[in-house]
Order: structure tokens, then sequence, then C-alpha cells
């Protein structure tokens, strides 16, 4: 792989996030205004925010993210609180979308 392929494929990544934290913070303003039953997708977006900045930031550590993705899917289970399976399960999407982005 050449470098300025490295490049691009890292900026890609970085604007990637950068674009997916836009659309997270607009969806986590909007639930938050509505209230009610909008508040647990309020929680399921709201834990994506700092990964997504974190990697929009260039600061995005693969093995760390990859050892997290791993807990957080042996903590999921049908026995939680909603606002605690949402939390958890954004965590989930947001890392593993983001190491899926990577390769």
């Amino acid at each position: 792989m050449k470098l300025t392929d490295i490049i691009t494929e890292s900026k890609s990544f970085d604007e990637f996030a950068e674009k997916r934290m836009g659309g997270a913070t607009k969806i986590t303003n909007s639930m938050k205004e509505k209230g009610g039953l909008s508040m647990l997708t309020y929680h399921h977006y709201v834990v994506k925010l700092p990964y997504y900045k974190e990697a929009a930031e260039g600061k995005f550590d693969m093995s760390k993210a990859k050892k997290e993705f791993d807990g957080y899917v042996k903590q999921l289970s049908d026995n939680m609180e909603q606002v605690a399976f949402q939390k958890l399960v954004g965590k989930i999407e947001v890392l593993g979308e983001l190491l899926i982005k990577h390769k």
C-alpha cells in the first residue's frame, strides 16, 4: 500500500466519522427535545458521540476499540433495563461500525 493510499484511507475514515457524528448529534438533540419515549433513542445515540469525535480527530485506537467492543458484546443480555440496553447497544453499534469502516 502506498503512503497516498494510507492518507486517503485515513481521511476517508475521519470524514466518515465526522459525518456520522453530525447525524448522531442531530438525532440526540431532537430526541432530547421531544422527551418521553424518545429518550430511549437519545440514550442510544448520545453514547456514540465521543467515539465519533475521537475518530474524526484521528485519535481512534483500533486495538482499544476492539477490546471494548468485545467486552460490551459479552455484557449484552435480555436481563437489562431499557436505558442500560440502549446505551450498551449504541456503544456496540458505533464501535462495530468504526471497526468495520477502518478495515
